[in-house]
């Protein structure tokens, strides 16, 4: 029996179908996948987006913790006012933008060191050497202690009178007389920005190494085989490579140091020496019972990390778009 040849007609019908069926398939595929965000959608919105709604709400009313169930919508006042020929409001207030500096710089200056030294670890825990694996555990055991235990923990060591710290630079002749790490002003910024550097280097570390293991071995062995400078590989080669991976560890920890508290709470309290946008925020809705101007600086500081974070996914968006 013959077996019928494919006519024009069939094979134009067959050309129509495929792309009808490709695009029911697509459509099924974009419904799954609803499905399975809805759940996390709503946990969301009730986890974060709700609470989120109600800060800007209180930012915008004259409530206060005495009483949540009576008070009035003042606008933008809590942000900026005119009155009585000066301004009022968070944005008008010198503490807060020593806050505001306060996060800056320990961002910065942390973000920095943390970059640098994790970069040093990952490349020596790349190389092989013996009780690599020891080490590589070792490296994390910082990262692993909660913060509030670890900057607890650095309080005691740096405490003037009978920390270890003192001690031992007493011992090694650097110092005359003992330090007062977290009241000086001079030096308390630099001992919470030594903590969190000793905290979160090896998240940076880790990072950098995942990137360091996926580097293809092809470019070393051609520049060892030229031999070029292990120095100029680096930042020929390695740096560029893992350069994606090191940004979007940059990034997080650029995000978690500019909402820092916790570290610089327990360290030093309300010391306006350090204090950061988020412990002015603590302080002026729990300690000053004034729940409106404190949803006020916490709704500002919202605002500056979704800015900085909009603004990091666009240039990254534009960025992979120009070199596709």
């Amino acid at each position: 029996m013959a077996i019928p040849k494919s006519t024009p007609a069939v094979a134009a019908a067959a050309a129509i179908e495929q792309p009808r069926r490709r695009g029911r398939v697509s459509v099924q595929r974009v419904r799954a996948a609803w499905l399975f965000l809805i759940p996390m959608l709503v946990v969301l919105a009730a986890v974060a987006g709700w609470p989120l709604l109600r800060t800007i709400w209180f930012s915008m009313t004259d409530a206060s913790f005495s009483d949540l169930t009576t008070y009035s919508f003042i606008g933008l006042e809590n942000y900026l006012v005119y009155d009585n020929g000066a301004w009022y409001g968070v944005l008008a207030d010198p503490v807060w933008w020593q806050a505001v500096w306060n996060t800056l710089f320990f961002t910065v200056v942390s973000v920095g060191l943390e970059t640098i030294i994790g970069l040093a670890i990952a490349l020596t825990l790349n190389m092989q050497f013996r009780g690599r694996g020891w080490v590589r555990a070792a490296t994390l055991v910082p990262w692993a202690i909660p913060t509030i235990v670890s900057a607890k923990m650095w309080g005691w060591m740096l405490h003037d009178q009978f920390g270890m710290i003192n001690h031992l630079l007493l011992t090694l002749g650097l110092i005359d007389a003992p330090l007062n790490w977290t009241a000086n002003p001079e030096l308390s910024m630099w001992a919470v920005i030594m903590v969190d550097v000793w905290k979160t280097t090896p998240f940076m570390a880790l990072l950098a190494l995942a990137a360091l293991q996926m580097l293809p071995s092809d470019c070393y062995e051609a520049a060892k085989v030229d031999g070029v400078n292990p120095v100029k590989v680096f930042f020929r080669v390695t740096l560029p490579l893992i350069y994606p991976a090191l940004m979007v560890a940059i990034i997080f920890r650029v995000l978690d140091a500019l909402r820092v508290f916790d570290v610089i709470y327990v360290l030093t309290s309300n010391s306006r020496d350090t204090m950061s946008m988020s412990v002015y925020a603590r302080q002026q809705l729990v300690e000053f019972q004034d729940v409106g101007y404190g949803s006020a600086a916490s709704t500002v500081l919202f605002l500056i990390i979704a800015l900085l974070t909009i603004s990091y996914l666009y240039l990254g968006r534009k960025q992979f778009g120009g070199e596709a």
